[in-house]
């Protein structure tokens, strides 16, 4: 997969109705954080709307788009082996779902709810598996639900502005798994290089460090 500047035409809006944006405490840190960075390079792991990547390349931002979000979603017979007696995760064959980056080169990766939608247990082995994409001192950005929200999977979020948020739900769809703690990211993220971040969404932002 090539990054956004050169995929343009596959990129579309989304239709359904949005929700009413919010700032983003964990954006206003990043931006803030990459101020004197003239070429961030970023990963969108999900789906994408043509607003966030319109308001990243006037940021001069250099895009890879990987949805790997939509999969989960569509629950993907082929991210699972079920000869089994139980069906195992296929965790490289959801891994290709991202596009080719050269490992520690990425400025930040935004997952947004991805970790919510991931099967028990293999949040810490994808973090690990993109924090390896990331060079020193960049970040993966994300969200993770609190234990009062039921539903919402399905949401899809883009930027309304750098530092701003917006989400729509498509079909108001029930969390597949447990609440994902910081305990379980805190595995594999040092607990001095996590920022987290509480909203009135229902979600924690958070920001983990590669020191």
């Amino acid at each position: 997969m090539q990054p956004a500047s050169s995929r343009m035409g596959a990129v579309k809006p989304v239709s359904s109705k949005p929700l009413s944006g919010f700032p983003s405490p964990a954006l206003e840190w990043l931006w803030n954080y990459l101020a004197d960075v003239r070429r961030p390079q970023i990963l969108l792991c999900g789906p994408v709307h043509w607003k966030t990547v319109d308001i990243l390349l006037r940021r001069n931002v250099k895009l890879y788009l990987g949805d790997a979000i939509s999969p989960l979603l569509n629950d993907n017979p082929r991210f699972w082996d079920r000869t089994g007696e139980a069906p195992v995760f296929k965790l490289g064959d959801f891994m290709a779902e991202f596009p080719v980056v050269p490992p520690g080169t990425l400025t930040a990766a935004f997952c947004w709810h991805l970790f919510d939608l991931l099967p028990v247990g293999l949040v810490p082995q994808v973090i690990q598996e993109l924090m390896s994409l990331i060079s020193p001192g960049g970040v993966l950005f994300f969200m993770l639900r609190e234990p009062y929200l039921h539903s919402g999977a399905d949401g899809q979020w883009w930027m309304e502005d750098l530092k701003v948020i917006v989400s729509t739900r498509v079909a108001d769809r029930s969390f597949p798994n447990p609440v994902v703690t910081t305990r379980e990211i805190e595995k594999v993220v040092p607990p001095g290089s996590l920022k987290v971040y509480l909203t009135r969404s229902g979600r924690r932002e958070i920001i983990a460090q590669k020191k």
